[in-house]
């Protein structure tokens, strides 16, 4: 099937919805352990309320879906394309197992090493974005920031617990 011509708002809605998905299935393990093992953990005074991880993840995941199809809107015929949204596949498989190591494992260390693993791949991910499409790399910034603020909290709790 050749996606090159799929409309562009079509390969937008699917990589919103492709990312989306990736923070559905994390939440499976995320949204049980909330009440119970992660309530009971020390955190840092900085750690933010709760209800914020939702809109800002779905904010987050539409961000990252625009940017991708951006990519994606270059065509899949070109190297340089597939190996850019390779990469942001590899990010986006990141971003879901952090949630399974640090929920469903209940491990803050390792979380912790895979989140750095993530930053790097977010990085990598931006600069082959940039070579294609400024914009799209642009639009990840919100998400490596998040993800950095992410990795302190992670770290932070792992020390305090």
């Amino acid at each position: 099937m050749n996606t090159d011509r799929l409309p562009y708002w079509l390969k937008i809605l699917i990589a919103i919805v492709i990312c989306n998905l990736v923070g559905l299935a994390a939440s499976t393990v995320t949204l049980d352990a909330i009440p119970g093992w992660y309530a009971s953990l020390n955190k840092p005074s900085f750690n933010p309320p709760n209800w914020l991880f939702g809109p800002v993840w779905t904010s987050l995941y539409i961000l990252m879906g625009i940017s991708a199809a951006m990519i994606w809107q270059k065509g899949m015929n070109r190297t340089d394309v597939k190996h850019a949204l390779s990469v942001f596949g590899i990010q986006l498989m990141l971003n879901g197992i952090w949630s399974y190591l640090f929920f469903g494992f209940q491990s803050p260390l390792l979380a912790f090493i895979e989140i750095l693993f993530l930053l790097g791949m977010i990085i990598l991910t931006m600069l082959r974005f940039r070579e294609l499409k400024p914009l799209a790399a642009w639009l990840l910034v919100p998400y490596l920031l998040w993800v950095s603020f992410a990795s302190i909290l992670n770290f932070s709790i792992y020390l305090l617990n």
